[in-house]
């Protein structure tokens, strides 16, 4: 596998692309909200079916999360990485609706984690155009 953070600052890069240090912060600020959203939901004592479906859809997200560097630092497969964050984007909505239905706020602290993910798809996606 590649150098990670390393072959990250040296890609040609599109507009917009923040510093490297900026995504291990917000990396660690997503996680927390993601985990007290699933917390949430694990906790709030809703109907087991429910609760496991939702956690099912988040688990699958968190996979997909995985394979992403996965595929994008290890492999250098930056177009298959770009689809990977596509399915990933489609998990976190169905797993946004998914929270809805038992905690909303649950559901809203997973709103800065699909926009982050939107935002990496259009650095992903500029990434494999421009090198």
């Amino acid at each position: 596998l590649s150098g990670g953070m390393g072959d990250y600052r040296a890609f040609n890069q599109p507009p917009l692309s923040p510093p490297g240090w900026v995504f291990p912060v917000v990396w660690t600020i997503l996680y927390l909200l993601m985990g007290y959203s699933s917390y949430r939901i694990y906790t709030a004592g809703k109907p087991p079916a429910l609760t496991q479906r939702a956690l099912k859809l988040y688990g699958a997200q968190l996979a997909l999360n995985f394979l992403w560097s996965i595929v994008f630092f290890g492999f250098e497969w930056y177009l298959a990485a770009f689809f990977v964050l596509v399915a990933l984007w489609v998990l976190i909505l169905l797993t946004i609706k998914a929270f809805s239905i038992i905690d909303e706020t649950a559901s809203d602290l997973l709103i800065p984690y699909i926009l982050w993910v939107t935002f990496a798809g259009y650095l992903n996606l500029g990434i494999y155009f421009l090198n």
